[in-house]
């Protein structure tokens, strides 16, 4: 099965759903489960040291994304 959406996006998607645009790393990964937007090449659904990976601006990945998320310790992504 191929996505719809990329990882970032269905991280958006879960974040503006959020009364204050911000949730924790395992809510994020839960919803994302629960919703089916998005899974890994394996089919598995994306673990919450994925979604880390993806929105801490320490990371290669996180930086690319620094526009759209801000990560509040200790594993808080908020949609900005």
């Amino acid at each position: 099965m191929e996505n719809l959406l990329k990882l970032h996006e269905a991280i958006a998607i879960i974040l503006l759903s959020k009364d204050d645009r911000t949730a924790s790393l395992e809510e994020i990964s839960r919803e994302i489960a629960d919703r089916n937007l998005y899974r890994k090449k394996s089919g598995e659904f994306a673990p919450p040291e994925q979604i880390r990976i993806r929105t801490h601006p320490n990371t290669k990945s996180g930086k690319q994304y620094s526009h759209l998320f801000k990560f509040i310790e200790p594993d808080k992504v908020m949609l900005t």
